[in-house]
């Protein structure tokens, strides 16, 4: 997962095909036709939605193009991010990216299956 400062994100500019999802907004429902990056927005640390968004977008819908976490990222929440499908966080002022990139390297494999890798550890071959 890429992770960037707030100051470094860049809203969608022109002749560029983002969308910037709200939290309450159903993915499914979304045309993707050409899109390349969603954002979706944590208007707090403690509403969880765009990670619902996230999942949905990647199993139900295969979209492979860059999905963004904006808004309340705080660092407790990237490797879950990952797992859920997100590409890139925007973390909020304040936080470091250095102790940010120390969460991947305390969690380097998982048991249960993800949207990075759908198979459960024991399914996977060895």
């Amino acid at each position: 997962m890429k992770i960037i400062a707030a100051s470094a994100h860049q809203k969608a500019a022109e002749g560029q095909n983002i969308i910037e999802l709200p939290n309450d907004a159903d993915p499914l429902a979304l045309d993707l036709t050409g899109v390349t990056r969603i954002d979706l927005h944590f208007p707090k640390f403690s509403d969880g939605r765009a990670f619902s968004q996230a999942r949905l977008l990647r199993q139900r819908c295969k979209f492979t193009g860059e999905i963004r976490a904006t808004g309340d990222v705080l660092i407790d929440q990237l490797v879950q991010m990952a797992r859920c499908g997100f590409d890139v966080a925007v973390l909020r002022e304040g936080v470091d990216l250095a102790d940010a990139q120390r969460q991947f390297d305390r969690f380097s494999a998982f048991y249960q299956g993800d949207a990075l890798q759908p198979q459960p550890h024991f399914a996977r071959p060895a």
